[in-house]
């Protein structure tokens, strides 16, 4: 948390770790008017320490000795993190989370999301220089509305990957040079050690931190005057995007579905306004999602079991726009600079082996026959530059190019899309692997699977990583890029569950509980995403392809059309100038051009235009140096020497907070209720899908008719959850959101009756009926045993004689399955434990061992010294 204190002349910034048990403290000048002049000592301070610290300042600022007025110092605002300083043509602003919620959990590290902030002049208005166009600025720059999907942590990287952050964990450190993070001030060493003549050492861990991927911070330029100045524990990174996160249970088993979106900041702005790449390579709409599996019955990182999987969609990596003067639904597409050596797309495949390693896999969904060449040019131009590039390339690590029309497949009522995209999505998969951090999972002994064998991706000791990626794109990349991710996401998730032993193979069917709540999943980050950069909401979503949807979703389709047209037309260039603000990517001066009077901003996101390169890049050995060498696997995350030199070792207790979770989970001092807990108030598979009566099945893996979930009317619950999307605001303050790629209009997806349902066949499967012995048909699920779900855990066959008998178990263990548990087994640690706690309540203390004494010496030092 960071609270705020001011006197006359200075703010006190005072920041402290959840525990309220260390605290830093920042003095930021009020007297500058245009400078910021930040001071901090690196001290941390103890409770007593800090009070006595503002005591004396308080003491200090009075006007009178011993006067109680408010001349001295006040709480201005509590917080809970900086975004960051900014300064316009005036004096610096602080921008302060006010607000948090908290969006998910990996490993034990929370993930937030940022509800409100408050923006504070610095200045005192007593050396204020005013500036008419000051309170303009302001208004663009508050125009970037950090409350809608905006996420930071306090402890985990969001800017890197799953796979990045745990393949850190095993990289090898030098522990010579360390950094000491809790230094103590030679007051507390010199103080009184109760446990100095026990002889007990203390005990030390290395921990390593690694500096945040700029490419996805989003308030890297707010923080960049300070960073030098103060401490990394102030420095927080925020990340656009989206972050849901839901529970699945399987029999009682807790496996979190959590589901990450990082939008580059990069070339950032809204849809006909940034399109394709700018002359770095950055493309437009750039957005890397990560689907996380995890046990969440263990929730440590060394000790459980994480498994995730990674795709990026992104604008053609050429140098194409539409002009959008001409008040059209659909612009016409111009291809603004020829590049014959492909130059913008090497640097943007540059980047994507660096960070993902190779096999790169392009997906192309743009249409490939239409009356008038529209979409068709930019396959023309992307087949031919990634035919040039791969001349280059070793043959084993060449970029995989697939073409595929979707939106004529839609039209076509022989063909099933996503049966289409299923047999895509398997091979994909197959070809880059997932990351699983474990190495002793026997799934493939117990239940064979021909598949497993063909899983591409790099085996190491630790477990198995992704090595490759696949980039989806179309015109937009969002309508059929999401239904496409979704597609490659689930093949990817059964694969994950398969891993961790959730599933007998590696294969899942759509109309089950865990589908369904993964499918919910994606279109909120579709719908997320889609308001972001479009300014309206999804039209065509899985059901629209599956071919499902109702009529009703027709009229919603042609509002959402006509709302996103008028987001388009009248509000995406204020929305772009307050992106290019907030970014950083214009600095007001007042020897400049105001932001608003520029004709263009092509010149502030084309470097190029202003300058000439010095460093010329060669068209034939495209790559960055040391890449090529280690492929497939990603450069990033070799532990070379390059990579190491951003890497810090921190030297720190075992009872730290900064690497115990207990401190975050289990507050004693605090009075908690299960109710507001987040595992409790987040999305349920068993309370929320699975049908209140499930017979003799549970299992979150079986077809069910929409009838018979859980939501009484899983559309109209799905459409009413839309209506709650709506009312979340764009990053830059869109109008009233609808939905994303026009059909007949202003998208890039095919026309109205495309969705029409045309009878073809749905992969939805019929109800489960169950046969008794004698092969006659017998009631369905749902009509077979009113029990409740408690009821059928520790279900015991032999005391069942009537139940059918084909149900066969599949595991090779007789009990301790999903159809019979044993009696659990205690063993002798956990026994004596039990009992010392019984024997400590009857007031008979056992004697201490070392660990106690160690244990108990380090809770009274961080809680009282």
């Amino acid at each position: 948390s960071c609270i705020q204190k001011t006197d006359r002349d200075g703010y006190f910034l005072v920041g402290s770790n959840h525990a309220q048990t260390k605290h830093r403290v920042l003095k930021i000048d009020r007297t500058e008017p245009k400078d910021l002049a930040i001071i901090d000592d690196k001290h941390v301070y103890n409770q007593q320490e800090l009070r006595e610290l503002l005591g004396r300042l308080d003491l200090g600022n009075r006007t009178k000795m011993g006067q109680k007025g408010s001349s001295g110092l006040s709480r201005a605002v509590s917080a809970y993190g900086i975004v960051g300083f900014v300064r316009f043509l005036e004096g610096y602003y602080l921008v302060l989370i006010t607000k948090r919620r908290k969006m998910a959990d990996i490993g034990g590290h929370s993930i937030y999301k940022i509800e409100d902030t408050n923006m504070i002049y610095i200045p005192n208005d007593s050396v204020r220089v005013t500036h008419p166009d000051e309170a303009r600025y302001v208004r663009i720059f508050q125009n970037v509305d950090l409350s809608s999907n905006f996420y930071f942590s306090y402890s985990y990287d969001l800017s890197h990957s799953l796979q990045y952050n745990l393949t850190l964990l095993h990289s090898p450190c030098d522990p010579g040079t360390v950094e000491e993070v809790h230094t103590r001030s030679s007051r507390q060493q010199d103080s009184f050690d109760i446990f100095e003549d026990e002889g007990l050492p203390t005990q030390v861990f290395h921990g390593l931190q690694s500096e945040p991927y700029a490419k996805y911070v989003w308030n890297g330029k707010l923080l960049e005057r300070v960073k030098d100045t103060v401490h990394p524990d102030w420095l927080m990174y925020i990340i656009h995007g989206f972050c849901g996160q839901s529970k699945l249970l399987i029999y009682g088993r807790p496996v979190h579905v959590t589901l990450i979106a990082r939008r580059s900041s990069k070339f950032a702005g809204t849809r006909f306004l940034k399109r394709g790449a700018n002359c770095e390579g950055d493309v437009a709409n750039e957005v890397e999602t990560e689907q996380i599996i995890h046990d969440a019955s263990v929730m440590s990182f060394t000790a459980g079991s994480y498994s995730s999987y990674v795709q990026v969609r992104g604008s053609v990596p050429l140098y194409w726009s539409q002009d959008i003067s001409t008040m059209m639904p659909k612009p016409p597409i111009r291809l603004d600079q020829a590049d014959p050596y492909a130059h913008v797309a090497a640097l943007h495949f540059d980047q994507m082996l660096q960070r993902f390693g190779s096999p790169i896999i392009i997906l192309n969904l743009v249409k490939k026959r239409e009356k008038r060449k529209h979409e068709k040019i930019l396959s023309e131009e992307l087949f031919p530059a990634v035919i040039n590039l791969n001349q280059f390339l070793p043959p084993e690590h060449c970029i995989d190019y697939i073409a595929w029309d979707m939106a004529r497949y839609t039209k076509s009522k022989l063909y099933n899309v996503l049966d289409r995209l299923s047999m895509i999505a398997e091979n994909v998969v197959k070809r880059t692997g997932f990351f699983i951090n474990r190495s002793d999972f026997f799934c493939h002994t117990l239940r064979p699977d021909e598949r497993w064998g063909d899983l591409g991706g790099s085996l190491t000791s630790s477990g198995r990583v992704q090595t490759g990626v696949l980039r989806t794109n179309c015109v937009d990349c969002l309508d059929r890029t999401n239904t496409a991710q979704f597609m490659v996401g689930k093949c990817a998730l059964a694969y994950q569950l398969y891993a961790l032993g959730m599933i007998d193979k590696p294969k899942l069917q759509f109309d089950t509980d865990c589908v369904r709540l993964f499918e919910e999943l994606y279109e909120d980050h579709g719908d997320t995403l889609s308001l972001q950069y479009g300014g309206s909401q999804l039209v065509h979503r899985v059901k629209t392809y599956r071919k499902i949807a109702p009529w009703t979703q027709h009229s919603k389709d042609i509002m959402q059309t006509l709302s996103r047209y008028y987001s388009n037309a009248f509000s995406d260039a204020d929305r772009q100038d307050a992106i290019n603000l907030f970014l950083q990517v214009y600095q007001p001066s007042e020897s400049k051009p105001h932001l608003w009077e520029l004709p263009t901003d092509f010149y502030l996101h084309q470097r190029n235009s202003m300058a000439l390169t010095h460093d010329r890049r060669s068209y034939t050995y495209w790559w960055s140096e040391g890449i090529l060498s280690y492929l497939p696997l990603p450069y990033d995350e070799v532990p070379c020497e390059e990579n190491m030199k951003k890497v810090g070792v921190r030297r720190v207790n075992r009872y730290d907070e900064s690497i115990d979770t207990y401190t975050e989970f289990f507050k004693p001092y605090e009075l908690t209720s299960f109710d507001d807990t987040f595992c409790i108030a987040m999305t349920n598979s068993a309370r929320e899908l699975m049908p209140k009566t499930v017979g003799v099945d549970p299992s979150p893996f079986t077809v069910r008719k929409p009838e018979e979930t859980g939501k009484s009317a899983v559309i109209g619950a799905k459409s009413s959850k839309e209506e709650t999307v709506v009312q979340r605001k764009t990053a830059a303050s869109a109008p009233p959101p609808p939905s994303e790629e026009q059909i007949s209009s202003s998208s890039e997806d095919d026309s109205e009756d495309d969705r029409d349902d045309d009878g073809s066949v749905s992969q939805r499967s019929t109800p489960v009926k169950l046969l008794t012995e004698s092969g006659e048909s017998v009631r369905t699920q749902e009509d077979f045993l009113q029990q409740s779900m408690r009821e059928t855990y520790g279900l015991n066959l032999a005391a069942l004689p009537g139940l059918p008998r084909i149900i066969v178990p599949v595991s090779c263990f007789t009990t301790d399955s999903i159809y019979e548990v044993s009696s659990p087994q205690v063993d002798r640690d956990n026994r004596e434990v039990f009992e010392g706690h019984v024997l400590t309540g009857l007031g008979q203390v056992r004697s201490l061992c070392r660990e106690d004494i160690l244990m108990y010496r380090e809770y009274i030092k961080n809680r009282y010294m």
